[in-house]
């Protein structure tokens, strides 16, 4: 069927249905002798006269019910497609790639994506675990998740999680040998595991604050390792003191599996942010999931 002859058949259909040339024109979005002419050449074509018409009213005639009563159904269902067809083009949908440590990614990040991928199957995501300060653009990531106090310039930052608090913490096993440290500078004297930075190269130092001062330790130990869960272990098995975020090992400190030292030095810091380049222009599917992470608490 040609695309002039379906027009002329929604034209036919609207007049039909309204009985009137005038509501059917305003529903169609043109002129009443515009959709007069279109219907005298389709009567035209077909050789059958499809309207009676007078002065007053508009009816279909014998072989206009019939159009109506066969055709219509089906002009209906093609709208319906075509209306299917459109909402599956907006859908969101393509590949986000994420940079994010292994606790952000975990702990904010996937409960999200639980709720978030089921209902769009269309978009994929990929995360990225990094504890370094990834050039997201570098590593072709769309966006990164660091705390607030570690973005850098140029930015746009979306808050995704509250204010954190690191701790240092150590299995009884660990702490029935050794004195329990009371300020940053005692674990100089302990076994402690570091984290190695794989971005620069080097360890992680521990940071402290209280009131207003701030310590940097640099710490020693037997074990340096990359992977939250690899220390998260270590400390569980008694092999040094471990040095992450509260949330990380908190079911731990609840259970006894782990006790917490230095509570006081670890005060409160700016949250997970998502970020990435001001001069990026979100996909509906980046869109959508920095609407679904962003904190309103």
């Amino acid at each position: 069927m040609a695309g002039a002859e379906l027009n002329d058949l929604n034209a036919f259909m609207a007049v039909a249905r309204e009985r009137s040339f005038t509501r059917a024109a305003a529903k169609l979005g043109v002129s009443q002798s515009a959709l007069s002419q279109t219907l005298r050449g389709l009567e035209a074509r077909l050789g059958l006269r499809l309207l009676t018409r007078t002065t007053r009213s508009v009816a279909p005639t014998e072989a206009g019910e019939r159009l109506l009563r066969n055709i219509g159904p089906r002009l209906d269902e093609i709208e319906e497609e075509l209306a299917a067809l459109s909402e599956l083009r907006e859908k969101p949908s393509g590949t986000i790639r994420i940079s994010a440590t292994e606790n952000a990614a975990t702990s904010t990040l996937m409960p999200v994506l639980e709720r978030l991928l089921p209902e769009y199957p269309d978009i994929k995501v990929e995360i990225v675990v990094d504890y370094g300060l990834t050039d997201i653009a570098a590593e072709q990531c769309d966006a990164g998740i660091r705390p607030g106090e570690t973005l850098a310039k140029g930015m746009i930052a979306v808050p995704i999680s509250p204010a954190m608090r690191m701790a240092v913490v150590g299995s009884p096993a660990y702490f029935s040998a050794r004195p329990v440290p009371c300020k940053p500078q005692d674990l100089t004297a302990h076994n402690c595991i570091n984290l190695r930075l794989p971005t620069h190269g080097g360890l992680y130092a521990w940071e402290f604050e209280k009131g207003k001062r701030e310590v940097r330790v640099r710490v020693e130990g037997q074990l340096v390792l990359n992977s939250a869960t690899l220390m998260l272990n270590a400390a569980l098995a008694g092999l040094g003191l471990l040095y992450l975020p509260e949330q990380q090992v908190q079911p731990y400190i609840t259970d006894g599996s782990l006790v917490r030292v230095l509570a006081d030095w670890c005060e409160p810091f700016s949250g997970y942010h998502l970020y990435y380049p001001s001069r990026r222009q979100p996909t509906p599917a980046f869109a959508l999931l920095v609407e679904a992470l962003r904190y309103r608490g």
